[in-house]
């Protein structure tokens, strides 16, 4: 059973190939069992989470645990909390009952806030773009955390902020200003800034929302690179339920502000479940290639193609 959802479901996980970087696998020990998720310690856990707007409650009770070096994506329909849930991992929506907790801090929601944002990091939906701001100084933000009233007290952030912009591909573009950029550029700039906070835990609010094809798939590709090449615990909120399938370990699927399902992609992705969940008609099924969950919504358009063929 899966620790930290209610209800827990469990199967085979389904692999998402990255086009970025080779897969690596690491050896298992003779003699010695892998971890499972239940017994892993999570690198952020929430338990009980019950939160509000002007006393009204969108989310009520929820759980999740986000593990190092997996993927957990929450989904849901318009309104079903998700987004707000995942702001509250960041501390930006506090909880009227629940509590957040990290291996050093029981009580996460106590930490400083420099503290606890060298632990936790979020890419939010809507961002103001600076005008007349470097790529690389943009980046250099996500080391505030590290910083006194001296930049020369963060001796780290050069190697940081070097190494963010180069796992996100932007440092060929350090010295152009943000607001010369594409979207798709500036969401990978931002996402450098993230990366450059060196946290454990990456929190992405809808991150390819707006982005055209290509730069979905490149976002994607350096979630799933940084889960499994960095140990970063990302939690994510996605609209696309196959970009789900492809990219997560672990779905977590709300409705009405509550946890109705979690666990791999095959046991959340139920046609049954999602028919329910979003109130129109969702086929599932297997791509006969890869294994990979599919999903399609049946509108009363959604056979033309077929008919016509």
């Amino acid at each position: 059973m899966t620790e930290g959802c209610h209800p827990a479901l469990s199967v085979v996980r389904l692999s998402y190939v990255s086009q970025t970087l080779p897969a690596v696998v690491a050896p298992s020990l003779p003699g010695v069992a892998a971890p499972t998720t239940a017994t892993r310690a999570a690198a952020l856990s929430a338990h009980g989470m019950t939160l509000g707007y002007g006393g009204a409650p969108v989310v009520h009770d929820a759980a999740l645990r986000l593990l190092p070096g997996e993927v957990t994506v929450l989904i849901g329909p318009n309104g079903s909390g998700k987004s707000t849930l995942l702001r509250s991992l960041a501390r930006l929506h506090r909880p009227t009952a629940g509590t957040v907790s990290l291996p050093d801090a029981d009580d996460a929601l106590a930490l400083h806030p420099k503290e606890f944002a060298r632990r936790v990091t979020l890419l939010s939906q809507s961002r103001p773009t600076p005008n007349g701001v470097s790529v690389r100084d943009v980046v250099g933000y996500g080391r505030h955390p590290y910083r006194g009233r001296l930049r020369s007290s963060d001796p780290d952030g050069v190697r940081a902020v070097a190494w963010a912009m180069d796992v996100t591909g932007v440092r060929t573009m350090a010295d152009r200003g943000v607001d010369e950029l594409s979207g798709g550029e500036l969401q990978r700039v931002w996402l450098a800034t993230c990366l450059a906070q060196d946290t454990g835990v990456l929190l992405l609010d809808e991150p390819t929302t707006y982005l055209d094809l290509r730069y979905q798939v490149e976002i994607l590709d350096l979630v799933r690179d940084l889960a499994d090449h960095h140990e970063v615990a990302v939690g994510v909120v996605l609209h696309d339920l196959n970009q789900a399938a492809a990219v997560a370990d672990h779905v977590v699927l709300l409705q009405h502000g509550a946890v109705r399902a979690c666990g791999l992609a095959a046991d959340v992705l139920t046609a049954p479940a999602l028919t329910e969940t979003y109130g129109i008609r969702i086929d599932v099924s297997r791509d006969p290639h890869t294994g990979a969950v599919r999903t399609e919504p049946v509108g009363k358009h959604s056979r033309r193609s077929a008919v016509g063929a």
